[in-house]
C-alpha cells in the first residue's frame, strides 16, 4: 500500500541505495612522479559493497509489498538497517584500503574527499529507521484495536 508513510520511506531507501551504486563516492588527486591524476571510488570498485547495496535495494522494494504481514515487514526492515550499517562501515574501510594501496604504489595523495553520494547510505539508514518506526506504530495500533473488540 503506497499511501502508508513507511512505504514512501522504503521507496526513498531503495532510491538512495540505487544512487549509491551509481555515483562516485570518493575522489583523490594523486601525484605520481610528474603526472597528476584523479582516482575515484564507487560501489563497483568493491563488489562486496555493490552486492550489499543491491540486496538492500531489493529488500526495500520487496518489503513495500509485504504490508499485509507487518511482523515480517518489520523484521526485514530491521535486517535492512543492519545491511545499511554494514555498507557504511565497509565503505569507510574500503576507501581507507584504496588510499593505502595508492600510497603503497608510490603515489602521493594531494587531496582526497568524500563526494556527496557517499552520504546516501546515511539517508538510506534514516529512511529505513523511519519506515521501521511507522511499521511498529501500525502494528501497535492494530493490536490496540484488537483488544477493544
Amino acid at each position: 500500500m503506497i499511501q502508508r508513510i513507511q512505504s514512501l520511506f522504503l521507496l526513498l531507501a531503495a532510491i538512495s541505495g540505487a544512487g549509491m551504486g551509481y555515483f562516485n563516492l570518493w575522489k583523490a588527486k594523486l601525484m605520481k612522479g610528474v603526472t597528476a591524476s584523479e582516482v575515484y571510488f564507487n560501489a563497483l570498485s568493491s563488489y562486496l559493497i555493490f552486492i550489499i547495496v543491491m540486496v538492500s535495494v531489493l529488500l526495500s522494494l520487496i518489503t513495500i509489498f509485504l504490508y499485509k504481514n507487518r511482523k515480517l515487514q518489520f523484521r526485514l526492515t530491521v535486517f535492512n538497517i543492519l545491511l545499511a550499517i554494514g555498507a557504511i562501515i565497509l565503505q569507510y574501510v574500503k576507501v581507507g584500503q584504496t588510499a593505502d594501496k595508492l600510497m603503497a604504489d608510490g603515489a602521493t595523495i594531494i587531496s582526497a574527499s568524500y563526494l556527496p553520494a557517499a552520504f546516501l547510505p546515511v539517508v538510506t539508514l534514516v529512511a529505513l529507521y523511519l519506515a521501521a518506526r511507522g511499521i511498529y506504530k501500525d502494528e501497535k495500533l492494530i493490536k490496540s484495536l484488537d483488544r477493544l473488540r
